[in-house]
């Protein structure tokens, strides 16, 4: 019975460390969606080149609104005209609180997507698709209010009126 015993514990530990490099080549081929972000974490850099290149600029809406009156000013940072299925262009704006894409339309400009700086916080939005759109980023001590409108089918940072 000696030898049956070193036969069965022999053949439990192969059968575990099959499964161990099972579950971790199916952990490798699933990749970073489970053990990390997505497309790993970019730069401050990264996000002004992505955002000042003409590339396409992803239609996931991000941040949340909570609605509340106040004015504030704001300085547009960076804007990119890109191409949209849905639109004549979609152009990316950057402030110090946070960016937001626009696309302009049949219905006037929208707010695509918008996500606040490190710090900051949506405070309000106003998404459109209207005359002008716009969203504000509360901070600490600064609120930043980026407004958009269409001047012929492009979107373009206005001041506040």
């Amino acid at each position: 019975m000696g030898r049956r015993s070193i036969l069965v514990a022999a053949g439990w530990v192969a059968t575990v460390a099959v499964a161990t490099l099972i579950g971790l080549g199916a952990i490798r081929l699933v990749g970073e969606s489970l053990t990390g972000t997505p497309g790993g974490v970019r730069s401050e850099a990264e996000i002004e080149r992505a955002l000042a290149s003409p590339e396409p600029v992803p239609t996931g809406t991000t941040g949340t609104a909570s609605v509340g009156p106040g004015t504030s000013s704001a300085g547009p940072g960076t804007a990119s005209p890109t191409p949209s299925a849905s639109s004549g262009v979609r152009r990316g704006f950057a402030t110090d609180g946070g960016t937001a894409v626009a696309e302009c339309g049949a219905g006037g400009v929208r707010l695509v997507s918008w996500a606040p700086a490190q710090g900051y916080r949506v405070r309000d939005v106003d998404r459109g698709p209207d005359d002008d759109v716009e969203v504000t980023f509360q901070g600490p001590t600064r609120e930043y209010e980026l407004k958009v409108r269409c001047i012929g089918s492009e979107p373009v940072a206005v001041a506040d009126d």
